[in-house]
């Protein structure tokens, strides 16, 4: 089995307040929060962590690699941003041998778990939020489905 988590990045500053957009506070505590969550209740080695060429994702994925560890670190990539085209990713995935998080953004992250699950990415079938989880597992048949999803705002 593989899995590949994609993780919205965490909550960033609006563009006014910081045209770089960094995280907030909020978005660097329910960051640290799901990662620490995933460390003691997810049984996933994670060999890397990917995330799109936005400072909020690079910040989001060096928190959870401060944190989850994985085996062969962070790096950027492009067709990450919010309108890329999600099939180049479902292309790319279709080759993973390793078990990868990629942190990326809206609406390219939905798009991509419904080309990936029912072949439609106009389907929306996941609400993402900030900093949260979707677990997806490819099977022998090569075939998606959503193993798990984490949300910040329901770990106590």
């Amino acid at each position: 089995m593989v899995y590949v988590i994609l993780t919205q990045h965490g909550e960033a500053k609006r563009k006014d307040e910081d045209p770089q957009r960094n995280l907030t506070d909020k978005g660097r505590e329910e960051t640290k929060k799901i990662a620490e969550y995933f460390v003691r209740n997810i049984d996933i080695k994670v060999d890397r962590i990917i995330h799109s060429t936005k400072l909020r994702a690079k910040q989001t994925a060096e928190i959870l690699s401060s944190i989850i560890k994985p085996t062969n670190g962070v790096i950027e990539e492009a067709n990450l941003e919010p309108t890329a085209d999600p099939s180049v990713w479902a292309t790319k995935l279709s080759n993973l041998n390793e078990n990868i998080i990629i942190v990326g953004h809206l609406p390219h992250l939905s798009k991509l778990v419904s080309l990936l699950v029912v072949n439609d990415s106009e389907k929306e079938i996941v609400r993402f939020r900030y900093s949260n989880m979707v677990c997806l597992e490819r099977n022998d048949e090569e075939r998606w489905r959503i193993m798990w999803i984490i949300r910040p705002d329901i770990i106590k």
